[in-house]
């Protein structure tokens, strides 16, 4: 299963993960007050579900469980791929600002598939 890194924090699915998560957190700091309880809370939620997601699957003893937190991940990240489109198209968020977060979600996503087949086919 997880045998060849000797923690979650090895994998570079987390590690671009959690770069995608802090870079959520800095573009968000400059959004509305108003929106602190609302869409702000949402993506930052959904970005460190993602990486949360991966190392809880990877503390896991079962490929099986580990294989569904990592669809949870997976969920997680097309949330906030939504959120930052709405953010985007609301005038919450530029699209300068945006482009680069959804690049990342783009990679974080193919990582994620890519694991996912590997457990799948190891």
């Amino acid at each position: 299963m997880a045998e060849k890194t000797g923690s979650y924090k090895d994998l570079v699915v987390w590690q671009q993960a959690m770069d995608l998560a802090v870079s959520v957190y800095s573009a968000t700091k400059s959004w509305p007050k108003e929106e602190l309880y609302g869409l702000t809370s949402q993506v930052r939620r959904s970005a460190a579900s993602v990486l949360s997601n991966i190392a809880e699957g990877y503390g896991r003893e079962i490929r099986g469980s580990y294989q569904q937190f990592l669809r949870i991940a997976q969920g997680s990240l097309k949330e906030l791929e939504t959120q930052l489109l709405i953010a985007e198209r609301t005038g919450i968020a530029s699209q300068q600002t945006t482009t680069p977060l959804l690049a990342s979600t783009e990679s974080v996503g193919k990582l994620l598939r890519l694991l996912i087949r590997k457990l799948a086919a190891d």
